[in-house]
C-alpha cells in the first residue's frame, strides 16, 4: 500500500525507520475515522519491509491521542437488542479491529518505539505505552486514563502490559484512579526511556534513532525483542481478549452510557464557548 492512500495517518519511511503518525489533529488524535484501520494496515507493510528497523508511533499537533472519539460514538443512534447476548456480540464485534491492532503490534518484528509528542488519553495513555519496546517522550507531555471515571475497564490488555512495564500498585494506581501522571514521573516509575525537549521533538527521536543504527546492529536489535517478548506473547494476546470479554460485559450493562453522554455534552458545551469567543 502506498503512502497516499492512508487517510487519517502520515506514514513515512526514512532509511532504516518507519514512522506510523496519527493525523487528526483538530480531534486531538482521536480515535475515529480511519485511524485505527490505517494504523493497522501501515503496521503491516512495515513488519513485511525489508530494510527497516524502528517503527515509530506518534502524533501529529498537539496531543499523541485524546482516546475513544467521544463526540462520534456519543452520536450514535440508539440500538436496541433482543436480548443481552445478542447485545454483547455487537460489542464484541466493534472490538474486532481494534484486538487486531493490539495483535499486529505485540507480533510487530521491528522494534516498536513509541515518540509520546503530547498527551496521550484514555486509549492513548494505555494500548500503546506497555506494548511498547522504547518508550521515548516530549518534556511536558502527560498520560491519563480515566476508564473507572467512565464506567469503563483497562483496554486491550493494558493492565497487564503495564503492570510488566511499571509494576503493579503503579500500574493500580494509574489505571483505577485515573489521575494524570507526568511523563517525567513516569521515567522514575522506569515506564520512559528517555525525554526529549517539546521543541523539535520529532527530530530529536529521528536523530537519536539514526545514532543507535550508526552504532548498533538492527538484526540483532530485532532479535533482542524477539527473545524478550517471545515467552509473553501468549499472556499478552489473551490479557486483550479478556480485556475486550470484560469491556463488552460493560457496555451490555450500560454502564459507560450515561458518563459518556456527559462527557460529549462538556466537550459540546467547551467547543461552544470557544467558538463565541472568536
Amino acid at each position: 500500500m502506498s503512502a497516499n492512500k492512508y487517510t487519517d495517518i502520515i506514514f513515512e519511511i526514512t532509511g532504516k525507520i518507519g514512522i506510523i503518525k496519527f493525523n487528526r489533529p483538530k480531534s486531538l488524535n482521536a480515535f475515529g475515522g480511519n485511524l485505527i484501520p490505517d494504523t493497522i494496515a501501515a503496521l503491516r507493510e512495515l513488519d513485511q519491509h525489508p530494510e527497516t528497523v524502528f517503527t515509530v508511533l506518534t502524533g501529529e499537533g498537539r496531543f499523541f491521542s485524546a482516546g475513544a472519539d467521544v463526540k462520534a460514538e456519543g452520536g450514535k443512534a440508539k440500538v436496541e437488542y433482543k436480548n443481552d447476548a445478542e447485545k454483547k456480540l455487537a460489542f464484541l464485534a466493534r472490538f474486532s479491529t481494534t484486538t487486531e491492532l493490539l495483535r499486529s503490534l505485540i507480533d510487530h518484528r521491528k522494534v516498536v518505539v513509541l515518540a509520546l509528542n503530547g498527551p496521550g488519553v484514555g486509549g492513548g495513555a494505555a494500548w500503546f505505552q506497555g506494548i511498547a519496546d522504547i518508550f521515548l517522550a516530549a518534556s511536558g507531555a502527560y498520560l491519563q486514563a480515566p476508564f473507572s471515571a467512565l464506567g469503563l475497564v483497562p483496554e486491550n490488555g493494558s493492565a497487564i502490559s503495564l503492570a510488566q512495564s511499571m509494576g503493579v500498585h503503579r500500574a493500580n494506581d494509574f489505571l483505577m484512579f485515573g489521575r494524570k501522571v507526568t511523563v517525567e514521573e513516569l521515567e522514575r516509575w522506569g515506564l520512559v526511556n528517555r525525554i526529549f525537549p517539546k521543541d523539535g521533538f520529532h527530530e530529536a527521536v529521528l536523530g537519536f534513532l539514526r545514532e543507535q543504527l550508526e552504532v548498533n546492529d538492527g538484526k540483532s536489535m530485532m532479535e533482542m525483542k524477539r527473545l524478550q517478548n517471545a515467552p509473553r506473547r501468549d499472556q499478552r494476546m489473551i490479557a486483550v481478549v479478556n480485556a475486550m470479554d470484560a469491556l463488552a460485559e460493560r457496555f451490555v450493562e450500560d454502564a459507560p452510557v450515561k458518563r459518556f453522554e456527559e462527557k460529549r455534552a462538556l466537550l459540546e458545551s467547551k467547543s461552544k464557548n470557544r467558538t463565541s469567543k472568536i
